[in-house]
């Protein structure tokens, strides 16, 4: 077996794995927070990937390592697993091995290529990985629609975290060369062409490393006031509400729950405004809805941070078409949209910035949209 994840594997579990499987992280290039409002978003799968080697046991013990932990095994849990058998970051692989019904027990060991809470969905790469292995393992039959709605119900009910389908369906769905718009109802899909290196743009993504954790009901918070609107309102979800019928009835609402509406519905007609212009290749007004975004974000939805803020406004001061954050929020990653020419001077003046402001220094990616989901290798 020529994987290099398989002889560590070996290493630590003193067999080989029978599967091996890996799945991307995601920027979403624009359409946050609106996922769970059955808006529609528009992610591409980065080429950040988190790979898992499994095999299965001969008892009902769940052991786990991770290649970022010094790789020691660890006996997490023993089946039958349930929400509150299992803590820490074990509660997200073993979290999928509970939503698809598996009572093996397995060896499970991980090695996570996307920053951790860097708001790119390295949660949602670690079930998804995970989700395809065992489905190639245990012979399941789900299409990957149902493997990503399956690693969403382990981040909802297992983990805990009330987060939407977008982010496991882009590591399930993601295709190379594309953005994907996602209807969040019905998870239709439509690829989008996002070539920006033939018009000389590209996308730079900010790690601000004031990272995130969406745990700490922030986001469960947001996600009710929404919801909370939605029923005051006699709408099924943001999906259904306009812009007029929020401002004629805006009193029924309290003021943060207004807000938090504005900013759904402004953004799920960003989303579909974007792809227009994408089509068109107007990438002034592609920039112009990215900011808007970001205003919205920052303003509406109050998920933005000083580091966030700190990274957009350097790039839009140094001549990038658009930026804002991307993510849950409350830090995490910004991105901005910019020539390649002014790549050097507009991560320079971002370096400074966050130096003036006393922050750590940020981390800069580049990722070209890639593929979703795939087995690497099967014993």
């Amino acid at each position: 077996m020529s994987h290099p994840l398989a002889k560590k594997f070996e290493s630590v579990f003193g067999v080989l794995p029978e599967i091996i499987a890996s799945a991307p992280g995601r920027v979403n290039f624009i359409g946050e927070h609106i996922d769970y409002s059955e808006g529609f978003v528009l992610p591409f799968a980065l080429d950040l990937v988190t790979t898992v080697a499994i095999s299965k046991r001969s008892d009902d013990e769940f052991h786990l390592a991770s290649t970022q932990k010094n790789s020691q095994e660890m006996k997490v849990a023993k089946g039958p697993l349930s929400p509150d058998s299992v803590s820490g970051w074990p509660r997200y692989p073993l979290g999928v091995v509970w939503s698809l019904g598996v009572t093996t027990g397995l060896n499970i060991l991980i090695d996570g290529k996307v920053p951790n809470g860097a708001g790119l969905s390295s949660s949602a790469a670690l079930e998804c990985s995970v989700a395809l292995a065992l489905n190639e393992l245990f012979s399941l039959g789900h299409d990957r629609k149902s493997l990503a709605l399956l690693s969403q119900k382990a981040e909802n009910e297992f983990v805990g975290v009330p987060c939407g389908i977008m982010d496991q369906a882009i590591s399930m769905l993601g295709k190379s060369g594309n953005a994907l718009l996602l209807d969040c109802r019905d998870l239709a899909t439509t690829l989008v062409p996002l070539d920006l290196a033939s018009e000389g743009l590209q996308l730079l993504i900010v790690d601000t490393q004031a990272h995130h954790a969406l745990t700490d009901g922030g986001y469960a918070e947001r996600r009710a006031a929404c919801e909370s609107a939605a029923k005051k309102l006699g709408v099924k979800s943001m999906r259904e509400l306009s812009a007029e019928k929020l401002e004629q009835e805006k009193e029924l609402l309290t003021n943060t729950e207004y807000r938090r509406a504005r900013h759904a519905v402004s953004e799920i007609a960003r989303v579909l405004e974007t792809v227009k212009l994408l089509s068109e290749k107007n990438f002034s007004d592609v920039g112009n809805n990215l900011s808007a975004s970001h205003r919205s974000l920052r303003d509406d939805y109050n998920v933005s941070c000083p580091e966030l803020d700190t990274a957009v406004n350097a790039a839009l001061d140094h001549g990038a078409l658009g930026a804002r954050m991307v993510g849950g929020g409350f830090g995490g990653s910004a991105i901005a949209l910019i020539k390649q020419s002014d790549a050097g001077q507009i991560s320079r003046a971002i370096e400074q910035a966050f130096a003036s402001q006393g922050f750590t220094p940020p981390r800069f990616f580049s990722s070209l949209p890639s593929d979703g989901a795939r087995i690497e290798l099967r014993n």
